[in-house]
């Protein structure tokens, strides 16, 4: 019934941002009640109050370096740029460069370092800073953004679309990609 729309939806977010959505035309070929469930992660993944877009998109940054080789991570950067962030901060999370992230972007990214090695006595240190200069409704923020750049890549991975490197582009210009391994 809504086959039709969905389509018409995927279409234009693929033109939008250059990206392969086969891997949600499978999901929604095999069953469209678990499109429509999995649907339900884009709000998740695009709830933001109280964090400034620096340290927001470097928290998505973060939990999508931990998962994915190029693609989804050149869409988080895509929807950065679009979003206002400054390329030279966007190079500096891709690489990792807390010196030359801009400060809100390097906090975002401290605190998502610290969440995703579960390194609890620096991650209750550097939410309670959050909540200091943002509020609760920022953390909130932070952690629905780092959590749900996870899901994406790994349901792509998980279903057999993730078999693509990319080189990420920051303003049409290759950006270096610092991929640490994270303790669990």
């Amino acid at each position: 019934m809504f086959g039709w729309l969905v389509r018409k939806r995927l279409d234009a977010y693929e033109r939008e941002f250059d990206y392969d959505t086969s891997y949600l035309r499978d999901i929604y070929a095999a069953s469209p009640h678990a499109f429509w469930r999995f649907s339900k992660f884009v709000g998740l993944s695009t709830y933001r109050e109280g964090a400034p877009y620096d340290a927001w998109f470097a928290a998505k940054l973060v939990g999508t370096l931990a998962e994915d080789c190029g693609p989804c991570t050149q869409l988080v950067v895509t929807m950065a740029e679009r979003a206002g962030v400054n390329g030279a901060t966007l190079r500096a999370i891709l690489a990792g460069d807390e010196a030359a992230m801009s400060t809100d972007a390097a906090l975002g990214y401290r605190f998502s370092r610290a969440v995703l090695s579960r390194d609890i006595a620096l991650g209750d240190e550097l939410r309670e800073e959050i909540i200091s200069r943002w509020g609760q409704k920022a953390v909130i923020s932070l952690a629905f953004a780092l959590a749900s750049s996870r899901v994406f890549p790994t349901v792509k991975y998980a279903l057999g679309h993730g078999k693509a490197c990319v080189r990420v582009q920051v303003a049409g210009a290759n950006a270096p990609l610092h991929r640490e391994e994270v303790a669990h």
